[in-house]
């Protein structure tokens, strides 16, 4: 029985190491990817700019509970047809991000706007002291 001897390419090993795990590669293909968010505080608000390119408002939803914000979107999978893909990395179906922020907001008065595939959700913030008065 014969053996052949097999070059090792390490170069090689690590690009495919990395590609599974690369945004688009094999290991998140299919699966529901996190935005990229920015989150500032504007005086008496908290703005969260998150990306959801190729997103359509009416698929967004945003739920907000205290400290915590949930971004979630559905996102329509292209078909493939009957073309032959060589790399297909924009297979993934949602987005979804959960974003714990540093005070409390309320839903009152706030407000999201989607502007090229930019998402603002301006958040007012809940009042930290409260007077109470005596009767």
């Amino acid at each position: 029985m014969a053996r052949g001897i097999i070059r090792w390419d390490p170069v090689e090993d690590v690009t495919r190491l990395l590609d599974r795990f690369a945004p688009g590669g094999e290991m998140l293909a299919g699966r529901t990817m996190a935005p990229l968010v920015d989150i500032r505080d504007e005086d008496d608000n908290i703005v969260i700019t998150a990306d959801l390119p190729g997103v359509d408002k009416d698929d967004i939803d945003i739920t907000v509970s205290d400290n915590t914000v949930q971004i979630n979107a559905s996102f329509k999978k292209e078909s493939t047809g009957e073309h032959v893909y060589y790399r297909q990395e924009r297979t993934y179906e949602g987005f979804s991000r959960t974003i714990i922020l540093p005070e409390s907001v309320t839903e009152e008065g706030a407000n999201a706007k989607l502007e090229n595939g930019v998402l603002k959700v301006t958040l007012p913030k809940l009042e930290k002291e409260h007077k109470i008065t005596i009767q």
